[in-house]
């Protein structure tokens, strides 16, 4: 009957009545598969700061994703996490995900440990001093979150993202390839949609990277962009753009989203989300993100393909001299600062 079943059209499976006969036999496909899938033993994601702005966003964006994972909400303000993972478990009974408060402890033993916790740089401080503040809170989570899963992939979300990063990785003593930040993969996203809006092609199909220290030293690697196979600013619309202007854009959103809401989280939070699921599920893509570089010994935004394993490997972004100097002033800028750590 199954073979028969299988055989048949769709359509007439599923409009035609002699297929009745057949729902007892589905239905019970159906609950073996089921009772096969609650055997499996679901991944676990942790978000650190998961009361705040961006934690919360990034568990949402897990959820809202269809990531097939438990989503542990951890904080320092217990009421802020439970509230947060009440309220995003109320999205989750149509998907594949589980949310729930989680303990620090808990979230030392998950498959990936995402890392939204900091304090946030106030007007006129210097950044030395965020710096040092962070680095004491970051030193704080790794030291709560002990004894830390081998495997465990850390990713860094809480800014200066690049000097935390390296922070992390010597605070939580997991190899450097299991450490990684969000680094300009959002600063990029915002470079595509702003170049489709000028070519009229999709962002997804754009290969464009913002790369460097995320922040001031960061910087638009025009001659390695691509698009359908051929260089970005061969593109006829591309001509008469003020690539200048671009950048600038690019820079400033950030500073007029939070001038105008005070903070941004929706898009850190799908980019974080993307990337737990890229570590989880083994796809091998290419991000730019924040990763340690043997070729210039420090940590900093540069393409890598993201698995399991964290970073499988880093590419050479082809640069043009100018933008090899911008790489130079970027590496120079987070060696000093880390040397202090």
């Amino acid at each position: 009957m199954l073979q028969r079943l299988l055989s048949t059209p769709l359509t007439a499976r599923i409009f035609k009545p002699t297929c009745y006969s057949a729902l007892p036999l589905l239905t019970r496909l159906c609950d073996l598969k089921l009772a096969i899938m609650s055997t499996i033993p679901k991944q676990r994601v942790s978000v650190i700061g998961g009361g705040g702005a961006v934690g919360s966003a990034t568990a949402f964006a897990l959820i809202a994703k269809g990531v097939a994972a438990e989503v542990l909400i951890v904080d320092v303000v217990d009421k802020n996490a439970m509230g947060q993972a009440l309220d995003i478990s109320d999205a989750s009974f149509m998907m594949p995900g589980t949310c729930r408060k989680g303990t620090f402890k808990e979230a030392g033993q998950s498959d990936v440990i995402i890392v939204t916790a900091g304090s946030a740089q106030q007007p006129g401080e210097p950044r030395s001093n965020l710096i040092d503040r962070n680095h004491k809170i970051i030193k704080s989570i790794m030291d709560s979150l002990q004894p830390i899963k081998s495997t465990a992939k850390i990713l860094m979300v809480s800014n200066p993202v690049d000097i935390l990063t390296d922070i992390a990785q010597k605070t939580s003593g997991l190899p450097r390839r299991q450490v990684i930040g969000s680094g300009t993969y959002l600063d990029s996203g915002r470079l595509r949609n702003e170049l489709s809006e000028i070519t009229k092609v999709s962002p997804t199909s754009i290969h464009a990277y913002m790369l460097g220290e995320h922040g001031d030293n960061q910087f638009t690697a025009w001659s390695s962009a691509r698009i359908g196979g051929r260089p970005l600013l061969e593109h006829p619309a591309m001509q008469d753009v003020d690539l200048d202007k671009i950048y600038e854009k690019i820079q400033r959103k950030a500073y007029v989203i939070i001038d105008a809401k005070g903070s941004t989280y929706y898009g850190i939070g799908i980019c974080a989300a993307t990337l737990a699921e890229a570590l989880l599920n083994n796809t091998s893509q290419v991000f730019p993100v924040v990763n340690y570089v043997e070729e210039f010994d420090c940590y900093l935004s540069w393409p890598a393909a993201i698995g399991s394993d964290g970073v499988e490997q880093s590419f050479d972004a082809n640069l043009n001299d100018e933008e090899t100097k911008k790489l130079q002033k970027a590496i120079k800028a987070i060696k000093d600062v880390c040397s202090n750590y």
